[in-house]
């Protein structure tokens, strides 16, 4: 028999103490001395007020990214006993501290003391849902009993600005081009660290869970080109060249180790695919929109909030803003950990009631991928 999954528990952890928009700087540098042109323009658009830094303003790492995730599954599952009967570990990040071994066997050591089942997932945001789906079709297929899905991303030693000084010594034209300036350090002002995770079980727990409706993925890579990246760069052809392809010094000159994004591309397709595949999605599994109570949506930037909306909106879509459930401005964009993060908020925030409905809404830029997800509240 089919079984049904439930969110039975959430956690996050968000390293050190909130740094405010006046203090970034301070942790991740200025490029050669000077305050970034880009940096006040940026917070304008993203309402961030606050975001989370695993560093020292000696920009010496605080946590490890493992870490990071160990401490969110510890918050989330204090007790080691219970711990100890995890039988599935799934990891999603977009930053982890070494390419080998995976992300997920480094969690695993830091986390736990038993054997179990593990799986890495990689991308960016949308590892998030990726993780998801991967846990609960473990349950729902009878594969296991339980499974953690664990997020965290560890991105500001990225965003230091050593990574970025050589390049700008290189190129002698910056001030008269603030294109690349802002190309490449907008996202120093967007992102944050931190962990979010989900106990996945085939049974309700006592109190709060969260039935897994449905999780729905698609992506769009087949007809866009690449819009966001790291350890690559668009050459002079348009087209995304690897790490491997570059001799040693280029790497440095071309901040090829530095994440990336084409905001032209991002502003032009993100929004108006994310709601495709929103619409795709509700129609697919035949939801009714004015049973849904609250919507989550991922969104890196306030900017994108009201895009959302009016796109939505524009689409016949039925998901209001007085529905929807937010706390980039507080802890920043975390990437994969932000949708849990958020949910976790929510859970704790007391408000919700039986058989609520939460939406659940991740888009991806890296070449345009989107999850959403449904899931009812149950209280036992």
């Amino acid at each position: 028999m089919e079984k049904n999954v439930f969110i039975t528990k959430t956690g996050s952890y968000f390293p050190n103490n909130a740094v405010t928009n006046d203090e970034i700087e301070e942790f991740i540098g200025m490029i050669n001395n000077k305050h970034s042109r880009a940096m006040n323009i940026v917070l304008r658009q993203n309402g961030i007020k606050t975001r989370y830094y695993a560093l020292d303003k000696n920009q010496n790492i605080t946590h490890t990214n493992s870490e990071l995730a160990a401490n969110s599954i510890h918050k989330m599952i204090p007790d080691e006993k219970e711990r100890n009967e995890v039988e599935v570990l799934v990891c999603g990040t977009s930053t982890p501290d070494q390419l080998l071994p995976s992300h997920a066997s480094m969690v695993h050591g830091a986390t736990f003391k038993h054997p179990i089942e593990i799986f890495s997932l990689s991308g960016v945001c949308m590892s998030a849902i990726a993780a998801l789906k991967t846990a609960y079709m473990s349950i729902k297929s009878g594969n296991s009993n339980n499974a953690i899905c664990s997020t965290s991303e560890l991105v500001s030693p990225i965003l230091l600005s050593k990574f970025f000084e050589k390049e700008y010594n290189s190129l002698k034209q910056l001030e008269d081009n603030p294109t690349i300036a802002f190309n490449k350090d907008f996202l120093r002002f967007m992102l944050s660290d931190g962990a979010g995770c989900c106990y996945l079980k085939s049974v309700p727990a006592k109190g709060l869970s969260m039935k897994i409706e449905w999780i729905e993925t698609v992506s769009y890579a087949n007809s866009y080109p690449t819009c966001m990246y790291q350890w690559a760069d668009i050459d002079n052809n348009g087209h995304l060249k690897g790490w491997k392809e570059y001799e040693i010094e280029e790497i440095a000159e071309n901040s090829v180790w530095c994440i990336k994004q084409d905001v032209k591309l991002l502003n032009k397709h993100v929004i108006q695919l994310f709601v495709d595949a929103i619409d795709t999605a509700i129609k697919k599994h035949r939801t009714d929109t004015s049973t849904i109570n609250y919507i989550i949506p991922h969104i890196s930037s306030m900017y994108f909030y009201n895009r959302l909306s009016d796109e939505l909106i524009k689409r016949g879509i039925n998901l209001p803003t007085s529905k929807w459930f937010t706390n980039l401005t507080t802890v920043g964009n975390i990437g994969s950990a932000s949708i849990f993060a958020a949910l976790d908020e929510l859970a704790r925030s007391k408000c919700l009631k039986q058989d609520d409905k939460i939406l659940l809404l991740v888009p991806e830029s890296g070449r345009f991928v989107y999850g959403v997800v449904l899931l009812s509240v149950l209280y036992s």
